[in-house]
């Protein structure tokens, strides 16, 4: 496939760019300063973008077979702009009638216990509150968007470098945690969660939780 991949210069972008071209893929990795620090292949071809700007999004859109996102607020961002770029990317899609698109999403939504969501729990990091439920807004726009071929890809609570295993378990809305109650999963085998999900599609129309 060809992919655009949004937010290639972070660090699970640089991982979902890396795991997808050791498939064959070819990637381009879309950054606002058009630079992707760490990714030297042939198949791969770094780019400036704005993700809050459809009319950019449908031009760099345009001749690919599906869009990655591991986009994120940056430093100086509101947490809010994620639901921008969210809009921005979905109309970027139809304008280049391009309608496959996996977004890295964030754990905040999913579920730990039936109808309650991991942000609204005790043990949840105040911190992160504002950019959690900035993340469930974007996801909620998203829901809307039944022209495309969405997946919601969260990884688990805790989300780190590490190593490759290639090993993973999903849930469907659900926080992916261990026999201890712990749940993280390294970026590796996230971006391996996220190649899966790209070539083959098996959660349309979901959020997915995805750790060990």
């Amino acid at each position: 496939m060809d992919v655009l991949l949004l937010g290639a210069s972070g660090r699970i972008g640089r991982r979902i760019a890396a795991e997808l071209l050791d498939r064959g893929h070819a990637v381009t990795g879309v950054s606002r300063s058009g630079t992707v620090e760490g990714i030297d292949h042939a198949q791969f071809t770094a780019i400036a973008g704005d993700a809050t700007d459809p009319d950019q999004i449908g031009r760099l859109a345009a001749g690919h077979d599906a869009v990655g996102s591991a986009l994120g607020p940056g430093e100086d961002d509101s947490p809010a702009v994620l639901e921008e770029m969210m809009r921005a990317t979905i109309e970027g899609l139809r304008r280049a009638s391009v309608d496959r698109l996996v977004w890295t999403g964030g754990a905040g939504g999913l579920e730990v216990t039936p109808g309650t969501k991991l942000v609204e729990t005790e043990e949840f990091p105040d911190d992160w509150e504002d950019l959690a439920r900035a993340a469930i807004d974007a996801y909620e726009v998203l829901r809307e968007a039944d022209d495309l071929e969405w997946t919601y890809l969260a990884p688990a609570a805790m989300i780190e470098p590490g190593e490759r295993t290639g090993e993973y378990r999903t849930a469907d809305g659900e926080l992916v945690a261990d026999d201890d109650g712990e749940s993280h999963i390294s970026m590796e085998d996230f971006a391996v969660a996220f190649a899966d999900e790209l070539e083959n599609a098996d959660a349309l129309y979901t959020y997915l939780g995805v750790g060990y």
